[in-house]
């Protein structure tokens, strides 16, 4: 996926896209690796959103960024997650996001010129 978001028409994937079962994981993958490339342009990493994501995985930044390190691939991230995170813990982000934080998911497709789709 694209990591070079400097054009301003090119954006990280939907939060609510889920790699897995994990939502957000997809987007925070090309925010971090956008972030450690230098081409995050307006973004930013880790946002509140980032942060209460791996908050509720019980990831760090840091924890994210060496495994972005050692795993090239987005299913090779998903297995990383899937070894350090627990359902619960993938089921708490993904309630938190779709319920607590719905309306900055909504905001950020708007924003993204995304049409509105029904929640994940």
């Amino acid at each position: 996926m694209p990591t070079d978001f400097r054009d301003g028409k090119t954006f990280p994937r939907r939060g609510r896209e889920p790699l897995g079962e994990a939502l957000w994981l997809a987007r925070l993958i090309d925010k971090a690796r956008a972030s450690l490339a230098g081409t995050i342009y307006d973004y930013i990493y880790p946002c509140p959103m980032d942060l209460g994501v791996m908050q509720r995985w019980g990831v760090t930044p840091e924890r994210f960024e060496a495994a972005l390190h050692r795993h090239a691939s987005d299913g090779a991230m998903l297995g990383w997650l899937l070894e350090h995170v627990s359902p619960e813990g993938i089921r708490a982000a993904n309630a938190w996001l779709l319920v607590e934080k719905i309306e900055n998911l909504n905001r950020q497709d708007a924003e993204e010129g995304i049409l509105p789709m029904e929640n994940v």
